[in-house]
């Protein structure tokens, strides 16, 4: 594909645009930070490897509570030579977002099978939906792992060699475990696609072409597969067996076709609604008429969204685990809806008028939703976390279930009660009193929760609050303060 220098200038101003319209909200609430505490996780983890060396939360202890490995890699530089952390994470989010734009382009432009404008609009829309500007700017592995589902796809139906695919799968693994669905996608699809195109294509030919795939992915996968068993004798991180754990009630107590919808329904919030029309339309012909460049993205879409309605069923934080979904239906949207039957002209004319519009009302709602989640984040758990800094000894063991912030800010050893970097409590993770004698057991001096979290924690006598966050924010939303704790343990240890 001959690169264009208009398109990608167009890319990098949308993509800066994005940035000064998001951060520049923030900014103007007060704060500078990151919309999720599991921003301040990852952070951590990169400061541990950047400036010592260590895959670790708590500096000595080798943890693989990372979901996103390959983010921390990729973190860790920046503090390795002591650049601003936020400061360096938002421009590596407006580049991944940038290119973003830039392969969904390629994507249509394969999927539409020519250039102009339509191509160009759906990469435009892909860097001014809401949900993914958030999470350009969330400090979050988000953006990464939709720019490389994206290259695996591009990659795919470019045809390009089985072992370049396999490591671009790996490495989209790296980022989210969930990646390594779209290894299960891309393996029939990439061997279809050689053997098409090859007369003689052979079954010895076949073998070698999964060979390579699958060497391909796992040259960076395993090493970390290694270290997962080492650490913790489990293939996966900690944290995809605490959330499951965490959420277990939910499984069991709704049904599965309730699960899919509310998980299917987070990512059409916004402009695309309109384009779920032109979904229904594109799906159809992908089905009927088998074509390749709309059935990856329609079966990856349908993966994640099964995916998580079968083992995470939250949409809470704006639906940010099923927001990769989000370029697939954009992409499947666009298609359909161009070449939709029976749309006439007046109902065409409005859509290409409504959709725009509604695409700049969201991106502009979104950066203010993206200042008050940073305002939370910061008002509660990075205040908690300065205040433990402040006012607790440097040897201060922590008991918290958000550890980011916490984390981050006061460089306390923690105590995970949602079994993240604690694995020990995931097997008790929804039972207060055992988590309290946990806490016990390993000598924690204060205790960092949102009480309504925990109400039966929060009312032991043996707790007894020293900090409660005032901040309003986080009550107007729906919630409660944070409040710290001091254990009566913790007395008598130091006595």
């Amino acid at each position: 594909m001959r690169i264009s220098t208009r398109p990608l200038l167009l890319f990098l101003l949308l993509a800066f645009a994005s940035g000064v319209l998001y951060l520049g909200s923030s900014v103007r609430y007060g704060f500078v930070g990151f919309p999720l505490d599991d921003a301040w996780i990852h952070q951590t983890y990169a400061r541990n490897l950047g400036q010592h060396g260590q895959l670790s939360y708590n500096l000595g202890e080798t943890s693989v509570g990372s979901t996103s490995p390959l983010w921390t890699l990729l973190l860790a530089p920046l503090h390795a030579v002591g650049l601003e952390a936020r400061l360096g994470t938002y421009v590596l989010g407006a580049l991944l977002l940038f290119l973003t734009g830039w392969l969904t382009y390629g994507l249509a432009r394969k999927m539409f099978g020519e250039g102009g404008w339509v191509p160009l609009l759906t990469g435009v829309f892909c860097i001014l939906e809401w949900h993914v500007s958030w999470s350009a700017f969330s400090g979050m592995e988000t953006i990464l792992f939709i720019l490389l589902s994206l290259a695996v796809m591009e990659r795919c139906l470019t045809g390009e060699r089985p072992l370049i695919v396999g490591i671009l799968a790996g490495l989209l693994t790296l980022t989210r475990p969930e990646g390594v669905l779209l290894l299960v996608l891309v393996a029939p699809f990439a061997t279809w696609r050689r053997s098409s195109g090859h007369r003689n294509f052979t079954w010895k030919q076949l073998a070698r072409s999964m060979s390579l795939l699958v060497a391909g992915f796992a040259i960076p996968v395993l090493p970390y597969v290694a270290l997962n068993l080492q650490v913790t004798g489990n293939l996966f991180p900690n944290t995809l067996y605490a959330k499951q754990s965490e959420y277990e009630h939910l499984l069991a107590s709704v049904p599965i076709w309730v699960r899919w919808v509310r998980v299917a329904f987070a990512p059409v919030i916004g402009a695309q609604i309109l384009l779920l029309p032109g979904c229904l339309y594109a799906a159809y012909t992908a089905l009927s008429l088998r074509r390749p460049a709309l059935i990856l993205p329609l079966a990856w879409s349908l993966v994640l969204i099964t995916a998580y309605a079968l083992r995470l069923p939250v949409t809470y934080q704006h639906g940010r685990y099923i927001i990769p979904a989000i370029p697939m239906l954009v992409l499947l949207g666009v298609w359909g809806t161009r070449n939709l039957p029976y749309l006439h002209r007046i109902p065409r004319r409005v859509l290409l008028i409504s959709i725009p519009v509604l695409l700049l009302i969201f991106w502009y709602r979104g950066a203010h939703q993206y200042a008050e989640d940073v305002r939370i984040i910061d008002s509660e758990l990075k205040a908690a976390g300065l205040w433990l800094a402040d006012h607790t000894p440097s040897h201060a063991i922590i008991g918290a279930h958000d550890i980011g912030a916490v984390g981050y800010f006061s460089q306390r050893y923690l105590v995970d009660t949602a079994g993240l970097i604690t694995p020990e409590v995931i097997p008790f993770i929804g039972d207060e009193q055992r988590v309290l004698a946990f806490l016990e057991a390993r000598k924690v001096e204060y205790v960092v929760i949102f009480p309504s979290w925990y109400p039966k924690i929060a009312s032991d006598p043996r707790l007894s609050p020293v900090y409660r966050s005032t901040a309003p924010w986080v009550v107007a939303a729906g919630g409660d303060n944070v409040v710290i704790y001091g254990t009566a343990w913790r007395a008598s240890s130091s006595s």
